[in-house]
């Protein structure tokens, strides 16, 4: 049995925010609580105001301000040795690192918030901050690595019934089955994501799920106005909640789904869309990936075989420079697909050839 979703990200005198709350609402409420803590001279709730403004900026493509006021927070708390605040700055810090694409800041501090939530005794704090080196590890394409810790964290939020982690986790899982090419697994897992999520009332952690079922629907079965329809609905959810990231997450699908079409025309308009997004919130990873699909499009559209292939080169360094393994292997696949290289049949990158899905895409839960 799963309880409601709640947002432990929000915290002291912010607690009762719920995590659908509306993202413009969270950052003027956490905004004026810092203010007022920091007139009273209260360190604590400082910190933990300091905590929601950086989480509302960031999920809403803030990210300067997002980054100013994680830094703030973990100075403010470390000056009073508060070490649950401490490890929850540093998760913050740690996620906003992984969305700007520096994955080996997120993995630094990701480990510190990590070891520091188990040093104050902090288990939601330490819980989150693992499950964030998890998702680092899954977009960074290190399945091996990190699979068992997704299967782990699974595990403990089912057994505390906790619906938002399980709804995090279960997401995770399937990425990693989905990017595999085990749709059928992936399809069960992102569905039972979305039951839980539904029934959790966690808008957020249903939208991905909705986004998930869309992608197998339109990669395995080759629905696409099936696929469509289930981002419309993820649409919804996140344009309720102001989620950034999410929706340009979304718009990427949606790409991808019509370029699995064979509608290239449109697939490149929302490529170009969804890469403006990203480009907006300063999101290296989506805007990377974004680019790949846009330049598949035009080739498809046409564009001169010289272009594309110096394009191609040029995001292929872009994602090893991120460190976006899965990702760099669609770049090659791309480059087979236009005969612009020899097929590698040893790569196992089953959707590049289809729109395949980004690697970068992140659940929601304790990361998103």
């Amino acid at each position: 049995m799963f309880s409601k979703a709640l947002a432990p990200e929000y915290q002291g005198a912010l607690s009762a925010l719920s995590v659908n709350s509306s993202l413009s609402d969270v950052l003027a409420a956490a905004t004026e609580q810092l203010t007022a803590a920091e007139r009273d001279g209260d360190a604590h709730e400082t910190a933990r105001a300091a905590l929601a403004v950086a989480e509302a900026n960031r999920r809403l493509g803030h990210v300067r301000a997002a980054d100013r006021a994680w830094k703030a927070g973990y100075r403010t708390a470390r000056s009073v040795g508060d070490r649950s605040a401490m490890a929850w700055a540093l998760w913050s810090g740690g996620t906003l690192a992984r969305q700007r694409g520096s994955l080996a800041l997120a993995f630094r501090l990701l480990r510190h918030a990590a070891d520091m939530g188990k040093r104050g005794g902090d288990v939601v704090a330490h819980g989150y901050s693992l499950a964030g080196l998890a998702e680092t590890g899954r977009i960074q394409g290190d399945y091996q690595a990190v699979g068992a810790l997704h299967d782990e964290l699974l595990a403990e939020a089912r057994k505390r019934g906790e619906a938002r982690h399980t709804v995090w986790a279960l997401e995770g899982i399937a990425q990693m089955h989905r990017n595999s090419g085990r749709y059928d697994t992936a399809y069960d897992l992102f569905e039972e994501a979305a039951g839980i999520a539904a029934k959790a009332d966690d808008r957020r952690g249903h939208a991905w799920a909705l986004r998930g079922l869309a992608d197998i629907v339109s990669v395995r079965d080759g629905d696409t106005e099936g696929a469509l329809a289930l981002l419309d609905r993820a649409e919804s959810g996140c344009r309720e909640m102001n989620l950034s990231s999410a929706l340009a997450y979304n718009h990427k699908m949606r790409a991808n789904v019509l370029y699995r079409a064979g509608r290239y025309a449109q697939a490149h308009e929302m490529y170009e869309q969804a890469l403006a997004e990203f480009r907006e919130m300063d999101e290296p990873r989506g805007e990377a990936l974004s680019r790949l699909g846009a330049v598949k499009a035009r080739a498809r559209l046409g564009e001169d075989r010289s272009r594309t292939a110096a394009e191609l080169t040029e995001l292929g360094g872009v994602l090893d420079r991120i460190g976006l393994r899965h990702a760099r292997a669609m770049v090659d696949k791309a480059r087979a697909e236009f005969g612009l290289l020899p097929t590698d049949d040893t790569e196992t990158d089953t959707a590049a050839g289809t729109g395949g899905e980004d690697a970068g895409a992140a659940a929601p839960g304790a990361a998103r």
